[in-house]
C-alpha cells in the first residue's frame, strides 16, 4: 500500500525509521542508529514532510551540580564539617579552618549560616572561639534538605522538584557554585501511523542506488538493483534570489509615474555650494533654513566657485529686487557666505540648475527627479537625515496653478492616495505656495507630505533671463511609501534586516 512512499526513502530515513520503534529521544536515536546528530535531524525532518513521524520540542529548566557541589556531594556541606569539628570542644578560627579542611570564604559562609540557626556560639577570647551549641549536635543527628538534595540523581528536570527540594534548591543557588540551572532544549520523535504502517509493510531493499555516479556508470554496478525514487511533492528549502530592496522599487515606480507623464529626469551632485542650493532660490541669507544646525556644512573644500555673471543677478535680486519689481530682502549681500559648500538640503537646487540651462526655444520644458537629500535632524520615528525628495517643476509660459494641482492629484493617485487637499503656505521660493495634504486610506485623517507653488520672479529671472511660470513641487518619499508597506517608524524603511527585505511584498501600485 505504502510501496511508492517507501521507494522515495533517503539511506538516512531507512537507518532513523526502525529505532524509532524502540527510541524517542533524539539523543538516544543517535547511539541507536550510529549517525551524527545533523543526519538524524535531516532524516527527522524528511521523515517529518512525509509525515511519518512527529517532531515535539520541548524547553524544560535542568537542575544540575556545580564545581563545589561535586565536592560537597563527596565531603559534606562545608557547615556540617564546621559543626562536626567543634563536636569535640570549642576551637579558635585557626584551628576550626585546619580540622574542618575549609576556607576562609567558606568559614564566613557557615558563620552567617549557623549563627542564625543557633548552632554555635562565638566568643572572644583574643582571638574568635567557636563553640556548638544544643541545637547544632541535634543538627548532626539529621540531614539537612540541602544535603539530601545533593544526593539525587542529576541532571534533573527542576519541575519535578517537590516543595522540600525546591526550598533546598533556591537555598544552593544563592551560594558560590553548589549548582546550575540551565534551560535545555530537549526533542521527542515518534512513529505516526503512516510510520508504523511503513515499517509493518517493510522498507525493501536495503541497497537501493540512491545517486549516479561516474565509477557506477563505468563498472555497471547498477544492473539489477533498485533506484531511489525522487520525491517531487516533497518540502524543500526556500530559496531566497536577488531582489531590488523594496525602497528601491517604489523609487522605480515613482519615476515611471513621470516619465509616463512626459518629464525628463534631473540629475546632479549632492554637494553644492549655498548659491546654488539656497540664493538662486531666494532664500535670504539670515534664514534659519542656513544655520549649523539645520545644515551640513562641508569642512573640505569648505567653498566652492560661483558664475560670475549669474552670481551678480542673484546679488542684485537680494539686494534691492534687480528688475524683478521687488524690493529683495534689502542689506548687504555675502559672496563669501553663498560660496560655502553643503549637502543638499532639497532636491530643489536641481530645478535652479535645469531652468539656467533652458533658453526660450526649449519650453515649454518639464523635469522631475527622485534623489537624496541632508537634513540635520534628530533620528526618531519619523524624522531622518538623510531621505529622498520627489522634485518636479513644469516651466510653461501657459503654465497655472490649475496644471500644478492637477499634476500633483495625479501623482498621488497612482500612489493609492485619491484624496488630496492644498492649504496656503510659505516659502520664500514660491507665490502662491500651498502644503500638500492626503487622506490617509484607512485612519481617515490628512498627512501632511509637501510644498508646492509657482516660483517667484526673484527665482526664474535671474536664471532662466526673463520671467515664466514655473510650476514647482517637492514631496518627501518616505512618508508617501510608509502606508503601502505597512511601516509606523520611518527608519525601519532604512534598517537593513534581511528577515524584513525577504518577507516584504513587492510594489505592485497601478
Amino acid at each position: 500500500m505504502h510501496e511508492k512512499l517507501i521507494a522515495t526513502l533517503h539511506p538516512l530515513e531507512r537507518k532513523v525509521l526502525p529505532a524509532l520503534e524502540s527510541h524517542s529521544d533524539f539523543d538516544e536515536i543517535i547511539k541507536a542508529t550510529g549517525l551524527k546528530d545533523i543526519e538524524v535531524m535531516r532524516a527527522v525532518q524528511w521523515l517529518g514532510n512525509k509525515e511519518a513521524v512527529e517532531l515535539k520540542e520541548d524547553v524544560k529548566e535542568m537542575v544540575d551540580l556545580d564545581e563545589n557541589g561535586r565536592e560537597y556531594r563527596d565531603k559534606k556541606l562545608p557547615e556540617r564539617r564546621f559543626l562536626i569539628a567543634l563536636k569535640d570542644g570549642p576551637l579558635s578560627m585557626d584551628d576550626l579552618q585546619k580540622k574542618a579542611d575549609l576556607n576562609r570564604e567558606e568559614i564566613n559562609v557557615c558563620i552567617g549560616t549557623l549563627k542564625k540557626k543557633a548552632a554555635i556560639d562565638v566568643r572572644k577570647d583574643g582571638d574568635l572561639v567557636f563553640s556548638i551549641t544544643e541545637p547544632g549536635r541535634k543538627m548532626l543527628d539529621k540531614e539537612s534538605l540541602e544535603e539530601l538534595f545533593l544526593k539525587k540523581d542529576f541532571p534533573l528536570d527542576k519541575t519535578t522538584l517537590a516543595p522540600e527540594e525546591a526550598f533546598a534548591f533556591d537555598n544552593l543557588m544563592k551560594r558560590k557554585s553548589i549548582i546550575t540551572s540551565d534551560l535545555v532544549k530537549t526533542k521527542t520523535i515518534t512513529l505516526t501511523r503512516l510510520g508504523s504502517e511503513i515499517l509493518k509493510t517493510g522498507l525493501g531493499e536495503s541497497d537501493m542506488i540512491d545517486r549516479i555516479t561516474p565509477k557506477l556508470l563505468k563498472t555497471k554496478e547498477w544492473k539489477g538493483k533498485g533506484f531511489r525514487h525522487y520525491d517531487v511533492k516533497i518540502n524543500v528549502p526556500k530559496v531566497n534570489r536577488g531582489r531590488r530592496h523594496f525602497v528601491n522599487q517604489a523609487i522605480q515606480y515613482i519615476k515611471r509615474i513621470w516619465l509616463d507623464l512626459g518629464f525628463k529626469e534631473m540629475q546632479g551632485n549632492m554637494l553644492h555650494t549655498s548659491f546654488w542650493d539656497l540664493d538662486t532660490l531666494f532664500v535670504p541669507q539670515d534664514h534659519p533654513a542656513r544655520a549649523m544646525q539645520d545644515t551640513f556644512y562641508i569642512k573640505d573644500p569648505s567653498s566652492g566657485i560661483l558664475p560670475r555673471d549669474l552670481m551678480e543677478k542673484v546679488k542684485a535680486t537680494h539686494e534691492n529686487g534687480w528688475t524683478t519689481g521687488s524690493k529683495g530682502w534689502g542689506g548687504k549681500w555675502s559672496e563669501e557666505m553663498a560660496k560655502k559648500n553643503l549637502l543638499r538640503t532639497h532636491t530643489t537646487v536641481l530645478s535652479a540648475e535645469a531652468i539656467s540651462r533652458l533658453k526660450k526655444e526649449d519650453l515649454p520644458a518639464k523635469f522631475f527627479s527622485v534623489g537624496k537629500v541632508f537634513r540635520n535632524e534628530a533620528l526618531d520615528w519619523k524624522h531622518l537625515f538623510e531621505l529622498h525628495q520627489v522634485e518636479g517643476i513644469v516651466v510653461d509660459p501657459n503654465a497655472n496653478f490649475k496644471h500644478l494641482k492637477g499634476y500633483l492629484k495625479e501623482f498621488y493617485r497612482k500612489m493609492g492616495y485619491k484624496d488630496v487637499r492644498m492649504r496656503p503656505a510659505h516659502f520664500p521660493y514660491t507665490e502662491p505656495s500651498v502644503e500638500v495634504d492626503v487622506l490617509h486610506p484607512t485612519k481617515n485623517v490628512w498627512i501632511e507630505l509637501g510644498g508646492a507653488g509657482i516660483f517667484r520672479p526673484e527665482v526664474v529671472k535671474p536664471l532662466l533671463g526673463f520671467d515664466c511660470p514655473v510650476l514647482a513641487w517637492g514631496q518627501g518619499m518616505e512618508r508617501i511609501i510608509m502606508e503601502y508597506f505597512a511601516i509606523t517608524d520611518i527608519r525601519d524603511l532604512y534598517k537593513n534586516d534581511l528577515k524584513q527585505i525577504r518577507e516584504m511584498k513587492k510594489w505592485m501600485r497601478s
